[in-house]
């Protein structure tokens, strides 16, 4: 009976093997496994948080060069014709010489242009200065302005400044200083040259200078050029000490005497020409070195190399009319007192020559050398005498 009694008062105690299991069982976790858990949920939302910002980054960078490239037009390649046959609108560049000749000497292959052309004459004025005949040429190019362009070589410190309602405003292209009788004068030449040929419309180029006077009218001269098959330079064989003179017999093979040629300086040239003329690298080197000082290059470079390489294509004379004092090394200059009729007539009423192979009484369409005070009686009697 005792035990049993004893039995139920450990019960009543709470003794129970089975009570104290379950007792313990219920109790909370450790402090150091919660911190430990805390901690761990720290780190991985901190990861998640820069996982995400890195990514949206990441997105950003990416989409940033394409917005870039589509507000920079400028970038994209030609897409059209009109890119590539379309003149400069602006005449200044950084070009040097090197880069301009070989931009210059491209050539099409194929003959027929796939657009609409209108031949152009590139009026090439080579100064010092001022051009004192500017209102006058202004006279003349009225009208016309589909059918010609103009190109300004003078002297680098020489600054322009004609109304915006003249011709020459604004045509002025990147010069250097030239040299009376030098291989300057002719780089000044060519380079007239080259940038008149970035305008795949000029097919003539005429050089003329701060004196020249057009004799007739545009529509006679652009007449007159344009129906010629040949351009016009003047170059001959002078056996004196002012011609065959001059020749260095180190120029050979290149130049031999028998090939020596003279003349004006003043030329009208076709485009290819003006091409040949401007990728030169065979005969230029020759003429720089060996035809210095009194040799007076701008009278035989042209001429010479123009003559061995196409003399088919030369009507060996100049259309600028110039007098020459007799031993004298600049043409006679005509001023106020010389302007008259009788004064054109003679212009006109010249020795007669050849054009397309035919005689002609129509030589010169431009001439020189006249003085500014000339300009006044010139623009007076233009429509009397010279016929606009």
């Amino acid at each position: 009976m005792q035990s049993g009694v004893g039995s139920v008062g450990s019960l009543e105690d709470g003794k129970v093997p089975y009570a104290r299991t379950t007792i313990q069982s219920t109790r909370p976790l450790p402090l150091r496994l919660l911190s430990f858990l805390l901690l761990f949920l720290v780190v991985v939302s901190m990861y998640s948080f820069l996982s995400l910002y890195m990514s949206l980054f990441l997105k950003i960078q990416n989409v940033i060069p394409v917005v870039q490239s589509r507000i920079q037009p400028c970038v994209q390649e030609p897409r059209t014709l009109e890119k590539w046959i379309r003149p400069p609108s602006y005449l200044i560049h950084t070009m040097t010489d090197s880069e301009l000749f070989w931009r210059a000497s491209f050539v099409p292959r194929i003959k027929e242009y796939p657009f609409k052309r209108t031949p152009k004459i590139a009026f090439m004025f080579l100064t010092r200065g001022p051009l004192p005949m500017a209102p006058l040429w202004d006279k003349f190019f009225k009208g016309n302005e589909k059918l010609y362009s103009i190109y300004i070589h003078s002297s680098p410190s020489y600054h322009p400044d004609f109304p915006t309602s003249s011709a020459f405003y604004g045509r002025q292209i990147p010069s250097q200083d030239t040299e009376w009788g030098m291989m300057s004068l002719c780089d000044g030449e060519r380079r007239l040259l080259a940038n008149a040929l970035l305008d795949i419309s000029n097919e003539w180029f005429v050089l003329l200078s701060e004196a020249c006077i057009p004799l007739k009218n545009f529509s006679i001269v652009y007449e007159y050029i344009s129906r010629s098959r040949f351009s016009f330079i003047g170059a001959f064989d002078e056996p004196g000490q002012y011609g065959r003179g001059r020749y260095n017999e180190k120029m050979s093979p290149e130049v031999n005497l028998t090939e020596w040629r003279k003349g004006s300086q003043w030329f009208e040239l076709s485009r290819k020409l003006a091409v040949d003329i401007v990728q030169d690298s065979v005969y230029y080197p020759k003429f720089k070195q060996f035809c210095r000082a009194l040799c007076y290059v701008d009278e035989h470079y042209f001429q010479t190399m123009l003559s061995i390489q196409s003399p088919h294509l030369l009507a060996n004379r100049s259309l600028t009319w110039v007098v020459w004092p007799r031993h004298k090394p600049h043409p006679a200059t005509f001023g106020k007192a010389d302007i008259n009729e009788n004064f054109f007539k003679k212009i006109s009423e010249g020795k007669p020559c050849t054009y397309n192979n035919q005689l002609t009484s129509l030589c010169f369409l431009f001439a020189r050398k006249f003085a500014p005070s000339s300009l006044e009686p010139l623009l007076e009697h233009s429509l009397e005498y010279l016929g606009f």
